[in-house]
Formats: structure tokens, C-alpha cells, sequence
């Protein structure tokens, strides 16, 4: 992570030839301290382990080398912890426990078998729980599990599809049904990519690497649309209590800086850091006291973190400067996200550019979603009307059946028109389709609003 976010031993040292470690004692493990209140022993298991799970696998997998066989030492460790700490309580450092744990468990599975000194040869490092950082070797090369599990998950043997929905698994910590209603996809389609996925990446032996020249720059496509997607996931929760799941956005903003800087000639590396700098900038500003959520023109901007927004404007001005020709799609969106930024208040906000802005980029990636989004910046600066025609025309499209933003943004219009019955109607429907409890609440306090 970050300067802000959960820390952990992740990686391992510069050194090989280490000696083999004995087989795992649970009594040797970091000592829990005991809590007042072991009632709640399960739910934080639970929430360090959501958390935590990326940097679990990602440190597991440089062990065993298999993404599905990390994921399922790191799901042992989290049973341990079920049946540990609500006897002997939670330990100070719990992500460290469940790491250690899990590290412990693959480096006695990989000493059960009979390739054990060939894999530690291939490993090249101490498979100590918390071994010195290393310096990589190559100027390039970048010692961070998590990258490498974000470019070994997006590797081209696997088809787009399987490559998002497995790192949005593995990276995100998103359930097959958060990543099916993310994606507008039956939840059996996701839960076949993914299983089909991890069993490719075995079968094949897919290196646990970050790659380097042509086949970098062929996957990274991929790795910035996985970043994005877990950011999005932070930034709006697909379900849940909470809107917010910030160590998700820090976890993709740091591996957004990581992308951008390990290949820093790259348009749209630059442009998706800076896309997610400006809209992290405004998490603070959008939920209240009590975490429920804060409509963009009610934000107070004075809580906006300028400091974010000088980082995306800089990282936008880059990806301008590294364009071949037109601007990308994320260059495209951090355009649009400045617009916001840059804003004193929210009547002061370039609706017009904005709008030009998402045609360019329906333009240049078609897709249901970016045309709603249009349709709102359209009400902004032509009014509901012309707006409410181009949600009408997205109303037969499949994708969108299910999407609680197309009633949502409807409900608005309809209520900026007038019609407080109909807004009513669609605010209800949207607040039916979230999963997200409290955009539910929200919504429904809209709707009886609308219907007063």
C-alpha cells in the first residue's frame, strides 16, 4: 500500500540458497492479544480479511507460483483465524498474522513436494515471513506482488472478459455476483470465467512476472481496465452497507502511479492515474457524518484534497504531452473529471466542454453507460429536456435493464421537469435495483420527496 493504507510483509529478499524452513507450527505464530468483546471476533475476521486478501494472494502466489492455489491458502488462513481469534482474541497486527499464516502454510506445501529445491532455486529468494526488501535486479523491473498478480491475472492467454472478472477476484475482493452486476452479466457467466481462468493460468505455467517490452505494452490495456474497475468498486460500492471502500481506491491508485511510471511514454497511463487522482480527491466530500451519501452539487469543495488535484492536472498534462494524435478514453475522462476539479462551485462547472467531451468519447469507445453519462452533462448545459430524449432512447438496451442509474438519472430529469409523480415512480425502481444500502436509502428518500 500506500503511505495511507494497511501494511504487511509482502515480498521477500534479494537472497537465494535460503535453507528450508521447518513445517508450519500454529503455536509459533505472532501471539494474539485477547479483546474485551469476542462477540465481534467473526465480523473483524471478516472485514481485516476483505481488506487484506489481495496482498495475502499476491504474496502467496510469488511462493506457489498458481493465482487459484494462492487464493486457497489464503481462504485457509482466514479459516484459522475464524477458529483462533475468537478463543485467544485479535492480534495487534492482524494482516500480518493472516499473511504470515498463509505464507507459512504455501511454504510448507511447497516443501511437500519433491520439485522443492528447484522451486526455491526458480524463486530465487527467502521464503521468510518478514524478509529484508530486496532491490530488483533489472532498472525496470518493479518488486510488488501486487502488480505482478494485476499483470500475470491479465495475461493474453486469456480472453478480455476472463482477465477483468479474475483480477477484479483476486485484486478487488469482489464477489462473482458484485463482479456479474458491475459488468451486466449473468453471475454463472462470471463464476465460469474465472474458475476457467485460474485453471488456464496453471495448465500453461503463465509466469508470476511483470513483463517486460512488447508483451508489457500488449497486456497493459488490460491491467489500466482491472485498475479502474477496483477503483470504481472503492469509489461507488456495487453492494454493501457502505458507499465507500477506500483502501480499494488507494490500492488502485498506487498501482496506477506504479503503471504510469514504469512505462512513462505511455498516453493512457498517465491519463488513468490522473482520472483516478481527481476522483479520489473528492471522497471526502461525499458522504456525510453518518456516511450516507452526498449528491455532487451539495459537496462542500472546501473539503475537496487540493493536493490530488494539482497530482491529476500534472499527471493529465503528461498524458497530453505522450498522445499520439487524439486523446485516449482516459485521457478523454480525466478531461471531464478536471472540468469538475477545477470548478469553484458547482454552477461554475464547464457542462458544455463536459458534454462535448463524453461524445468524443462515445465516439471513440461506444457504450451505453458513457452515453447516460452524456445525457446528464446534456441537462446541465441544454436542459432536461433534450436530456430526458437521450435516456428515453437507452431505455430498450439490454446492458441497462438492470442498471439503477438509468431510472436514477431519469428520476432527476423528470423531477427537474415537474412531473414529481413519475420521478417518484423511477426513484422507487432505482432504489429497487441497487445493492448498495445506502444508495437505496438515498433514493427512496428521493422518491418521497418527489411524492410529497
Amino acid at each position: 500500500m500506500g503511505p495511507t493504507g494497511p501494511t504487511g510483509p509482502t515480498g521477500g529478499s534479494g537472497r537465494s540458497g535460503a535453507a528450508p524452513q521447518a513445517a508450519f507450527d500454529p503455536r509459533r505464530a505472532p501471539r494474539p492479544r485477547r479483546t474485551p468483546d469476542p462477540r465481534h471476533t467473526a465480523e473483524t475476521v471478516e472485514t481485516v480479511f476483505r481488506i487484506e486478501s489481495p496482498r495475502i494472494i499476491a504474496g502467496v502466489a510469488r511462493v506457489v507460483r498458481d493465482v487459484g492455489l494462492a487464493e486457497e491458502l489464503a481462504q485457509d488462513a482466514l479459516v484459522a483465524a475464524l477458529e483462533r481469534w475468537p478463543r485467544d482474541g485479535v492480534p495487534d497486527n492482524p494482516g500480518a498474522w493472516l499473511m504470515a499464516t498463509a505464507r507459512h502454510r504455501a511454504v510448507d506445501l511447497v516443501r511437500r513436494r519433491d520439485t522443492y529445491a528447484r522451486k526455491l532455486a526458480e524463486i530465487g529468494r527467502d521464503l521468510e515471513t518478514t524478509p529484508p526488501p530486496g532491490e530488483p535486479a533489472d532498472p525496470e523491473d518493479i518488486d510488488d506482488d501486487l502488480l505482478r498478480l494485476v499483470f500475470t491475472a491479465c495475461h493474453p492467454v486469456l480472453s478480455a472478459e476472463a482477465r477483468t472478472a479474475l483480477t477484479l477476484r483476486l485484486l478487488g475482493g469482489l464477489t462473482t455476483a458484485e463482479i456479474a452486476r458491475a459488468h451486466l452479466v449473468p453471475e454463472a457467466t462470471v463464476a465460469q470465467r474465472i474458475s476457467r481462468a485460474k485453471r488456464t493460468l496453471a495448465t500453461r505455467n503463465i509466469a508470476f512476472e511483470v513483463p517486460y517490452g512488447p508483451d508489457r505494452a500488449a497486456r497493459l490495456g488490460s491491467v489500466l481496465d482491472v485498475i479502474y474497475l477496483i477503483f470504481n468498486e472503492g469509489y461507488a460500492a456495487t453492494a454493501g452497507d457502505d458507499l465507500l471502500r477506500p483502501a480499494l481506491c488507494e490500492d488502485a491508485l498506487r498501482l496506477a502511479r506504479l503503471v504510469s511510471s514504469l512505462m512513462p511514454k505511455e498516453s493512457e497511463a498517465h491519463a488513468l492515474a490522473s482520472l483516478l487522482e481527481f476522483q479520489a480527491s473528492r471522497a471526502a466530500a461525499r458522504t456525510d457524518a453518518s456516511g450516507a451519501p452526498v449528491l455532487l452539487k451539495d459537496q462542500n469543495r472546501r473539503r475537496w484534497n487540493r493536493m490530488l488535484i494539482a497530482r491529476g492536472a500534472a499527471a493529465l498534462a503528461r498524458a497530453e504531452a505522450a498522445a499520439d494524435g487524439a486523446l485516449g478514453p482516459y485521457a478523454l475522462q480525466a478531461a471531464i473529471a478536471a472540468c469538475h476539479a477545477h470548478a469553484h462551485t458547482y454552477e461554475e462547472t464547464g457542462w458544455g466542454r463536459i458534454a462535448t467531451l463524453y461524445g468524443l468519447l462515445a465516439a471513440r469507445s461506444p457504450s451505453p453507460v458513457v452515453e447516460l453519462n452524456r445525457a446528464v452533462a446534456v441537462s446541465m448545459a441544454e436542459g432536461p429536456e433534450p436530456a430526458l430524449k437521450l435516456v428515453d432512447a437507452l431505455a430498450g438496451v439490454p446492458a441497462l435493464k438492470d442498471y439503477h442509474l438509468l431510472p436514477s438519472v431519469r428520476g432527476d430529469l423528470l423531477a427537474r421537469l415537474g412531473r414529481g409523480a413519475e420521478a417518484a415512480a423511477e426513484f422507487t425502481r432505482a432504489a429497487s435495483l441497487t445493492r448498495n444500502a445506502r444508495e437505496r436509502d438515498l433514493l427512496l428518500r428521493r422518491a418521497a420527496t418527489e411524492s410529497a
